[in-house]
């Protein structure tokens, strides 16, 4: 591994001069599972590698029935899964931060790490996307506030300029008829990468048989994690059922833009894309009505 200067800083305006000096490769650490990572494997060069853990805004962690949930970006995932109040709120949530490596990966990683790593296969952004989160980016001159989904620009790109870092991530709150779900295909049980990845989102009228509002994201099937607007406008107003699900998994199968690696042909990533949003939808859907579809966690507390 390269020598590099590692930095700690304590407040914002720490952050931002030590971001801002010229001449300088800056990357901001998280959780640290993938910059480590690169580093070591010298597919990154960086002069100075700066530490947000221990920034308060980096830090928090809020479920709020009004205002929905903070996510700060430092916060681990086994902190979020470890919270009744959001594994009962936030179950689709859940589904995807309990898949991400291994125990000890998850005692480091962190969504907004995942989500600043952009990868196309994060297990985190689709169900971000699906949940509607948006992203509090701060600055030196400005802060902002985006759609998750307008996060990632490509393989490892994303929106963040020089001198921002990505504070928190907010999802809005949830209604008591609204489940959300995801789900991946991968060749082994755990620490692995998707082939695919679909994650849902489901509000339903008060009899759980019409959908007033659907939201699906993908993974792994373009060069940035997608939303899959169409195919859940399609949903809203009709009756759940087989045709109506049928209907949306293809139109979301038809955006997917994949390729063929060691991991998957192109076309067998197509077929799958329609398989995991028809059951991400029926997982969500069956949340929204109150029945019980385990996660992860729960699956290996048993």
């Amino acid at each position: 591994m390269q020598n590099f200067e590692y930095c700690t800083p304590r407040t914002l305006g720490e952050t931002f001069d030590l971001l801002g000096e010229n001449d300088c490769q800056c990357r901001v650490l998280a959780g640290g599972t993938d910059l480590i990572v690169q580093l070591r494997q010298g597919a990154l060069s960086v002069d100075r590698v700066i530490d947000i853990k221990h920034l308060p805004e980096c830090k928090q962690l809020i479920c709020d029935p009004i205002e929905g949930l903070t996510l700060g970006a430092t916060v681990p995932c086994h902190r979020i899964y470890e919270d009744k109040a959001i594994v009962d709120t936030y179950p689709g949530l859940i589904d995807s931060i309990a898949i991400i490596g291994g125990i000890q990966i998850q005692g480091r990683a962190t969504v907004g790490g995942n989500l600043c790593n952009s990868s196309p296969s994060a297990d985190s952004i689709p169900i971000l996307i699906a949940y509607g989160a948006t992203c509090e980016i701060v600055g030196a001159a400005e802060n902002r506030r985006i759609p998750v989904e307008n996060f990632c620009t490509g393989p490892g790109k994303n929106i963040l300029e020089k001198g921002e870092i990505l504070v928190a991530i907010h999802l809005p709150p949830v209604p008591k008829s609204s489940g959300a779900h995801y789900l991946r295909f991968i060749p082994r049980f755990e620490m692995d990468i998707a082939v695919v990845g679909a994650g849902a989102y489901v509000e339903l009228d008060d009899e759980g048989r019409m959908f007033n509002k659907v939201r699906i994201g993908l993974a792994a099937v373009a060069p940035t994690p997608l939303y899959a607007r169409e195919a859940g406008d399609l949903l809203k107003g009709r009756e759940v059922s087989d045709e109506s699900i049928d209907a949306a998994a293809s139109s979301a199968q038809s955006i997917a833009r994949p390729i063929s690696d060691m991991r998957a042909p192109a076309e067998y990533r197509k077929h799958l894309v329609k398989v995991l949003t028809r059951r991400a939808l029926w997982g969500a859907i069956n949340r929204a009505r109150g029945e019980f579809v385990p996660n992860a966690v729960q699956n290996n507390d048993q």
